[in-house]
């Protein structure tokens, strides 16, 4: 089995061991999955670490080579029905290809989510069949506007507004978080086309439309300010304006499964929940990724670094807590294989979703900040990868929904509301 690149002893030690990343084991493994899980795992270590080495600590973005060479191997297209060119896959292959990744680079196991036949749902069943398979060959990678400054964890919340004229919809509005929106081929941006009737759910009269627009700019009517973050460096990320962005009625998106959702939702904005389920435990892989990376450069530290005349992994205290990781660490990814799995049995798992969610991120969490602990000083530095662990750890504790929000959605399903 292929070593993870981590830090190797500075003097070659004839006993020293390396990290040994995980195997995909029983009831989930096939031979396929095998093939898939270390082909992403050499991807990550050859060609994504040195990348993210170098561009990571100038805030830098992907170079588009690199988005092309994840485009080749198909995995733009995983959950893609394969008569559209796609891999044919489920959920379950999404988020294996993705823990490795971002192991590597958090960026990179999520650049993935903006393809997977996102912006396609279109009205016209013509051009949804061509932009699935644009979407499998990585030619149609979208940035996702949902959120605005004052509507983040609340989507019902959403203010930006779209207003009918002729053959077209008119956009106004702010959003925020819209990560890649300027290298994008396009823009899903969830907007209000009416306001709810009385006794209809605060989300009723939302509906996503597809802003389509050249990669590297933005459209006529929409400009886009890069918000400064400290971590999850890889793909810049926006607050838009729009200002009477147009968008033809062709190109605004219908439901995943219908025109009607639940809880009588609109059919668009019950396919956005959908796809935030998929999404968190897409999070919760991405997240068991970065953590797993932290214990591996981990297991090789306590073995390079000497104190008192020994490797400090030969103090029980620091064996003990690197244990600890690692088990936490295990007890996420079998979670994550356990709801991605009901995922593709086609059940909603709208409560394991999040359980998985909140148990992974604030596990990686956990986890990275140990490692930093146990690197001393060392940790604390730009020299070594455990602080962009622990910088991008944090983010996935945020994003796809927070933990409070996942607590929210658990404890809902589990207890009556006054």
């Amino acid at each position: 089995m292929a070593e993870p690149d981590v830090a190797k002893p500075d003097v070659a030690k004839p006993d020293f061991k390396a990290p040994r990343p995980p195997e995909l084991l029983s009831p989930w493994r096939t031979e396929q999955r095998a093939a898939l899980q270390q082909e992403a795992r050499a991807f990550a270590r050859d060609v994504i670490l040195p990348i993210a080495d170098e561009l990571d600590p100038q805030k830098g973005e992907m170079p588009r080579s690199l988005i092309d060479q994840m485009a080749a191997k198909g995995w733009f297209g995983i959950t893609i029905p394969a008569e559209y060119g796609g891999m044919g896959l489920g959920v379950f292959e999404y988020c294996l290809i993705s823990e490795e990744l971002a192991r590597a680079w958090l960026s990179t196991g999520s650049i993935l989510a903006r393809g997977q036949g996102l912006g396609t749902q279109t009205l016209d069943d013509d051009s949804r069949r061509a932009l699935l398979a644009k979407s499998a060959r990585g030619q149609w990678i979208g940035s996702i506007a949902l959120s605005e400054p004052t509507a983040g964890s609340d989507l019902a919340g959403v203010q930006t507004r779209a207003v009918r004229e002729g053959d077209e919809w008119v956009l106004t509005g702010t959003k925020r978080w819209a990560g890649f929106a300027q290298g994008a081929d396009f823009i899903e941006v969830l907007a209000r086309v009416r306001d709810p009737e009385p006794g209809e759910p605060r989300s009723a009269g939302l509906e996503p439309f597809l802003v389509v627009k050249e990669p590297g700019t933005f459209p006529k009517g929409m400009t886009g300010t890069v918000i400064d973050k400290i971590g999850y460096h890889g793909f810049l990320t926006f607050e838009l304006k729009l200002d009477g962005v147009r968008v033809p009625e062709r190109d605004r998106l219908t439901g995943l499964y219908g025109d009607e959702g639940a809880d009588g939702d609109s059919g668009g904005f019950a396919s956005v929940q959908r796809g935030l389920n998929i999404a968190r435990v897409h999070t919760a892989a991405r997240a068991v990724g970065v953590a797993r990376a932290a214990v591996e450069d981990c297991t090789a530290y306590l073995q390079e670094r000497e104190q008192f005349g020994q490797p400090i992994g030969q103090f029980q205290a620091l064996r003990f807590a690197l244990a600890d990781m690692a088990a936490e660490v295990a007890q996420a990814r079998a979670y994550w294989q356990q709801v991605a799995h009901l995922l593709d049995e086609g059940l909603p798992a709208e409560s394991e979703s999040a359980s998985v969610k909140l148990l992974a991120t604030e596990m990686a969490v956990r986890v990275t900040n140990q490692a930093m602990q146990l690197h001393g000083g060392n940790g604390y530095t730009t020299e070594r990868r455990i602080e962009r662990y622990w910088r991008d750890a944090r983010l996935t504790t945020i994003f796809e929904g927070t933990s409070e929000i996942q607590r929210r959605i658990i404890s809902d399903r589990m207890l009556p509301r006054g």
